[in-house]
């Protein structure tokens, strides 16, 4: 499965930081920019799957689960 996400890089001082707009609260920083790209991508996996395990607790046991593929 193949997901994109933006992120927005920014430099602050010795640091580089970047956000991501399509996952509110996914945030990287690191003192490079592949540091910074890998812990934004980091934030946002463990966030998709916060929000994955949230929205499937309490599904009732008769319920459907498909996966879709969006390009």
């Amino acid at each position: 499965m193949r997901h994109e996400f933006t992120a927005i890089i920014e430099h602050d001082g010795e640091y580089v930081i970047a956000w991501c707009p399509e996952v509110p609260g996914a945030n990287g920083q690191g003192h490079t920019r592949e540091e910074c790209l890998q812990d934004l991508t980091e934030a946002i996996n463990l966030i998709l799957q916060d929000r994955l395990e949230d929205g499937l607790r309490g599904l009732p046991e008769d319920a459907e689960r498909e996966v879709l593929k969006i390009s």
